[in-house]
């Protein structure tokens, strides 16, 4: 009984020591948590259609792409509106992820996106890694594939990340705190009539590749 009651208490000990290091431990925490920045028009819209794939956790709008500190909403010229999207690469992998930020843009036009034109609202796609760049690739040949157009007629730039500003509050969440007011723009920018001119059926959506 003394020799039961001792290894009960080593393996009791041994217990206490480990968990908090498997509760604090990065590779069980975060591991599958990543990043990606996107540019694809007014970051109200974008923000609103990425937040909605399962699987991402955060959709946050801001500016990137220029070499000014601090950008704001009235001075962040040679910035993109942009947004970060957080997500769960267990539950969305990176690759889907791209097809819902393509089939959320116009990639034939790099001068604006929709109603909104000029330098701000040209689309682009950050790649923080090699991983993201090798990806970012392989969708533009499928990107192309599914237009039925040649990979030199898409205008979506890519570009090494940047610093991403979050924007300001207002302008955060801002389709569900000001749905009237999103819902009249979004409609008379035309944003999805465009959409579904170019991606038909999969507009907006994750599905995989059409031929």
């Amino acid at each position: 009984m003394r020799l039961l009651y001792k290894s009960s208490i080593r393996l009791l000990f041994s217990f206490c020591l480990i968990f908090p290091l498997l509760l604090c431990s990065p590779l069980v925490v975060t591991a599958a948590n990543e990043e990606a920045i996107f540019a694809g028009g007014c970051f109200w819209c974008l923000e609103h259609d990425l937040e909605e794939l399962p699987g991402v956790s955060s959709v946050e709008s801001g500016y990137s792409g220029g070499t000014s500190s601090s950008p704001t909403y009235r001075n962040h010229f040679g910035h993109q509106e942009s947004v970060r999207v957080k997500f769960d690469s267990q539950k969305i992998s990176y690759p889907t992820l791209l097809r819902g930020f393509w089939r959320n843009i116009d990639p034939l036009d790099n001068g604006g996106q929709f109603c909104d034109r000029g330098e701000s609202y040209k689309p682009v796609i950050f790649t923080k890694d090699q991983y993201q760049e090798q990806e970012v690739e392989n969708s533009l040949d499928s990107a192309a594939s599914e237009l039925g157009v040649s990979r030199d007629q898409l205008k979506v730039n890519i570009e090494p990340a940047k610093v991403f500003w979050i924007a300001e509050d207002y302008h955060q969440n801002y389709a569900e705190l000001n749905s009237l007011k999103y819902s009249f723009y979004r409609f008379n920018c035309g944003r999805d009539r465009r959409l579904n001119e170019l991606w038909g059926d999969n507009a907006g959506r994750t599905a995989t590749w059409a031929d």
